[in-house]
C-alpha cells in the first residue's frame, strides 16, 4: 500500500453520528433532485435509516468506514447486505469522496476496497444505486463492470 492508496477504517460511534446527520440530509437532497417532493424524500429517508440504524445505532450487518489516505479522512463508505435479498447479495448504500480529493482515482480505489470488504463478508454480488444525474459516478461504475439492472424514469406533469 502506498501513500496514494486509500484504506478503509471502521467508523467509531462519534463518527457514525456525524455521518448519519450529514448522510440523511444528503439522501433527502438527492431524492428531491431526482424528482421527489420534500415530504416523499423525508419519508423515504426515515424508512431507510430507521430500519438500518434503529436509535441511530447501526444494525449488526451494517459496515461503515472512513476512507483514509495518508492518515487523512477523505471520504466514507457504507456497505451492508440487502434486506430484501439473499444474505450474500450486498449493496453499496453510500460512497462519498470529499470534493477536494475527487479526480485522483480515490472513488475507483474505494470501490475496489468495497468489493474486497463485501467478498470477505461472504458476498457473491455487490450492487448500488446511482441517481440518473450523476454522470461521473455512472461512468465510474460502468468502467468497473457494474451493469444497469433497472432504470427508473419520471416526468413532471
Amino acid at each position: 500500500m502506498n501513500a496514494s492508496t486509500p484504506t478503509l477504517v471502521p467508523m467509531d460511534s462519534a463518527q457514525i453520528r456525524r455521518w448519519l446527520d450529514s448522510g440523511r440530509a444528503q439522501y433527502v437532497a438527492d431524492r428531491i433532485e431526482a424528482g421527489e417532493s420534500r415530504s416523499e424524500a423525508e419519508a423515504n429517508a426515515l424508512a431507510s435509516y430507521s430500519s438500518t440504524f434503529p436509535g441511530d445505532i447501526p444494525s449488526p450487518t451494517q459496515r461503515l468506514f472512513d476512507v483514509v489516505l495518508a492518515s487523512e479522512v477523505v471520504g466514507c463508505l457504507w456497505l451492508a447486505p440487502r434486506a430484501d435479498a439473499e444474505p450474500d447479495h450486498w449493496w453499496v448504500w453510500d460512497i462519498e469522496i470529499e470534493e477536494n480529493f475527487r479526480g485522483r482515482g480515490l472513488g475507483r480505489a474505494t470501490m475496489l476496497l468495497a468489493e474486497d470488504a463485501a467478498r470477505a463478508e461472504g458476498a457473491k454480488t455487490l450492487g448500488l444505486n446511482v441517481f440518473g444525474g450523476n454522470a461521473v459516478a455512472r461512468q465510474l461504475y460502468r468502467s468497473l463492470d457494474y451493469r444497469e439492472t433497472a432504470v427508473q424514469m419520471r416526468k413532471n406533469l
